[in-house]
C-alpha cells in the first residue's frame, strides 16, 4: 500500500462529504471521527484551540477503507486500521513532517500506529494508565426498582448548573481543562444536552450527557454521581433515562465508554444493556532523544 494513498485535508466539508458514508456504515468503531468532524463542522478548530483541524481518508478504487483526525495539540484520532494501514499513515505523515503529541483508537490499532511512529521517526511511545471501553446499546433494561425522585433535562436557562456539574466530573477523572463560563464554549462540554437525577425534594444527585444525533447514533456522555451519593442506583436512574431519551431521538446506535479500570460502571453498563465493542487505550509520545515525562 503506497502512502499516497492517504489523501489530507483540512476541509471538513469536503471530509464528509467523501467519507461520510463509509464513517456511517460502522458508526460504533467510527464514533469519535463521526463527533469531532462535526464539532469542527459547527464550531471550527479554533473553538477546541487548535489553529487547524486536518482529516485524512485511505481510498482504494473509488472506496473510503479508513480515516484520521487530528486538531493539535490534541491526539490523532484513528478509524479501526490493519497493522500495514497503520504503518503507511505513519510513514506518510512523517514525511510531511507532522508532530504528534499522542494517538487514540481501539487498542490494537493505536498499539500498531504506534509502533509505526516509532519506527518512522524514533518518537518513544508510553501507554497511558487510563483505558477504555466501547459500549454499544443492545435491549435497555431499566433498574427495578428504581430510586426514588426523577429524570430533570437541563435547559439553556440551567446552563450554570451544567458548568458546575461538568466541572466536578472533569475534576473527578482528572481531565486537565478548565470548566466554567469563560471556557464553555471551547469544551467538549458544550453541545451535550444534560440530565439530572433529583431526589423527591429536588436536590440534584447525578447527572448524565448525550451528544447530538449524529450518523444514526447518540454518544452518551457523560455519567458521574458524587463519590458521597454512590450505591444508591442514582447514576443506574440517570444513564437509563438518558439512554432511552437517545433512543426516542432516533437514534439506531447508543454508545458510551467505561473506564474499563471500574468494575462497578462497567457492570452497570451491562445490567442496562450495553454491550462490548472495543477496548480503547492512547498513547503519548516523547520525541527522539528526549527523556518521557
Amino acid at each position: 500500500m503506497r502512502s499516497a494513498d492517504w489523501q489530507l485535508t483540512e476541509d471538513v466539508d469536503d471530509f464528509l462529504a467523501r467519507a461520510g458514508d463509509f464513517l456511517r456504515s460502522r458508526p460504533g468503531p467510527h464514533v469519535m471521527q463521526l463527533t469531532w468532524a462535526e464539532r469542527v463542522r459547527k464550531r471550527g478548530a479554533g473553538a477546541f484551540g487548535s489553529e487547524a483541524a486536518v482529516f485524512g481518508l485511505l481510498e482504494r478504487a473509488g472506496e473510503v477503507e479508513a480515516t484520521f483526525y487530528h486538531l493539535p495539540p490534541r491526539a490523532l484520532g484513528l478509524s479501526p486500521l490493519t497493522p500495514e494501514q497503520a504503518d503507511s499513515l505513519a510513514a506518510h505523515l512523517a514525511g510531511l513532517g507532522h508532530d504528534l503529541s499522542s494517538v487514540g483508537a481501539d487498542h490494537g490499532t493505536a498499539t500498531a500506529f504506534a509502533e509505526a511512529w516509532q519506527r518512522h521517526t524514533g518518537a518513544t511511545p508510553g501507554i497511558r494508565d487510563t483505558r477504555v471501553r466501547l459500549y454499544g446499546l443492545g435491549t435497555l433494561t431499566p433498574p427495578d426498582p428504581m430510586p426514588a425522585g426523577r429524570a430533570r433535562v437541563l435547559g439553556e436557562e440551567d446552563l450554570g448548573e451544567a458548568i458546575f456539574w461538568c466541572g466536578e466530573f472533569a475534576r473527578s477523572v482528572g481531565e486537565d481543562v478548565v470548566v466554567d463560563a469563560g471556557t464553555w464554549g471551547g469544551t467538549r462540554f458544550a453541545d451535550k444536552r444534560y440530565t439530572l437525577w433529583e431526589t423527591p425534594d429536588g436536590t440534584p444527585v447525578s447527572v448524565a450527557g448525550m451528544n447530538p444525533l449524529i450518523g444514526g447514533q447518540i454518544q452518551v456522555d457523560i455519567v458521574y454521581t458524587p463519590a458521597h451519593l454512590r450505591g444508591r442506583g442514582y447514576a443506574g436512574a440517570v444513564a437509563a433515562e438518558v439512554s432511552r431519551a437517545a433512543r426516542a431521538a432516533g437514534a439506531t446506535d447508543v454508545v458510551l465508554f467505561a473506564d474499563q479500570s471500574n468494575p462497578t460502571s462497567n457492570a452497570l453498563y451491562q445490567r442496562l444493556g450495553y454491550v462490548r465493542l472495543a477496548d480503547w487505550c492512547a498513547y503519548d509520545f516523547s520525541r527522539a532523544g528526549a527523556d518521557a515525562d
